[in-house]
């Protein structure tokens, strides 16, 4: 597992505490995958309600709450396939 996704579910499992209704996935390419669920969060590559896509920088963006995620998905820093609901549920948990 990258240091990247590392860091990110580190920092994810703390702002998701309460686990996630749905099933989520965050990818970013050349690091790997995060899968957000009800149980929280986790490195992993398994089969979601939505999956988005962003690079690292954008990724970290978004965690550190200089880019919302609405705005990123906006300017495409942030690709989303699958329930735009679940999307949206989630970047409002994270933004």
């Amino acid at each position: 597992m990258s240091n990247v996704i590392s860091a990110a579910v580190a920092a994810l499992n703390d702002r998701m505490a309460g686990g996630f209704d749905g099933v989520a996935k965050f990818v970013i390419p050349g690091e790997g995958a995060i899968m957000i669920d009800g149980s929280g969060v986790r490195a992993g590559d398994e089969e979601a309600d939505v999956t988005m896509t962003a690079d690292a920088d954008t990724f970290r963006a978004i965690l550190e709450g200089d880019l919302n995620p609405t705005a990123a998905f906006m300017t495409g820093r942030l690709s989303v396939d699958g329930d735009m609901g679940a999307a949206m549920r989630l970047g409002a948990a994270l933004g």
